[in-house]
């Protein structure tokens, strides 16, 4: 059952997450800014950032949620591998397949079947997260990488933080691009209209950056690829959205009424680049567009709604 707790500051000048982790003993500085960065945490109703430093009187509200089962079974669900050495693999991850266990999604996940083809996963980088170093939506398709020991883990995690990792993802919007290439420089942050979604936000946000480039334009839509340079949740389709051009099938960020009959959110992850742990030999590894998505732009292209 979700907690929630109601604290006001004594004492200014304080960070938030090191005033919310001494006043709550049972959650970890980690774990407060991991609900930080979930918008579970409000200083006088509004997000903030961890390093947000508090005034004397302020408002602190905490939302804890259930806690999930820890214990992460293995099951045999098929893998698209890409790529495996002894220190990585690399799955093409259908759509629709949760990338690890959270609340609502306790099994069925990538890590659930990662454990089965890895049983040595277990414990690296963590127990509910095991090897996963980045992740994609539930409903976005394509490429990700997980790491099979924590020495490989710490070397992706530093690629990614140094922004030195390529991800090129393919995306179909509405309307024609203009200009046909361009960078989104735009934070992003808790849409303070509506805490569970993301947002651009004036203040209070992340940096967020993504390149796009306009590939094919059809009669009301452009296949975009977009190269996101930070990552952000959501990042990609808030930004599409934010400069008019939402993502074709997507809930929550696009348009009420689709023009193009999309199965889903027509995201793809297609393309990723780094560094192999192993041999920091550059690799580049693609995957094409799952079939359902290339049956929309095949409609596309012969004129066809």
């Amino acid at each position: 059952m979700e907690r929630r707790i109601v604290l006001q500051a004594e004492r200014g000048g304080v960070r938030v997450d090191k005033y919310v982790a001494e006043a709550v003993p049972d959650l970890s500085r980690a774990a407060v800014q991991r609900l930080i960065d979930e918008g579970r945490i409000l200083v006088n109703g509004a997000v903030v950032k961890a390093s947000y430093r508090l005034e004397p009187g302020d408002a602190i509200s905490v939302e804890i949620p259930p806690p999930v089962d820890v214990s992460i079974a293995p099951e045999p669900i098929p893998l698209d591998i890409v790529y495996e050495d002894a220190d990585i693999l690399v799955v093409n991850k259908p759509a629709g397949m949760v990338v690890h266990p959270a609340f609502g999604h306790a099994s069925g996940t990538l890590v659930n079947a990662v454990l089965a083809h890895c049983p040595d996963l277990a414990g690296v980088g963590g127990e509910l997260r095991p090897g996963i170093v980045h992740r994609l939506d539930k409903d976005t398709s394509g490429l990700i990488v997980v790491a099979k020991g924590d020495v490989a883990l710490r070397d992706l995690q530093a690629q990614f933080k140094g922004r030195e990792v390529q991800k090129v993802y393919l995306a179909l919007v509405e309307g024609h691009v203009s200009p046909p290439t361009g960078l989104i420089d735009a934070p992003i942050g808790r849409d303070p209209r509506a805490r569970k979604k993301m947002a651009v936000v004036p203040r209070g946000g992340r940096e967020a950056q993504t390149e796009y480039r306009a590939l094919e334009f059809y009669d009301e839509h452009t296949l975009v690829e977009a190269h996101p340079l930070t990552g952000r949740t959501h990042q990609i389709r808030i930004h599409m959205a934010f400069i008019g051009h939402p993502i074709v099938g997507d809930p929550v960020y696009g348009f009420r009424k689709q023009r193009a009959k999309a199965p889903r959110l027509f995201l793809h992850a297609a393309r990723l680049a780094f560094r192999l742990p192993s041999t920091g030999e550059w690799r580049e590894f693609q995957t094409p567009l799952p079939d359902d998505l290339a049956a929309v732009l095949a409609r596309l292209r012969g004129g066809a709604q």
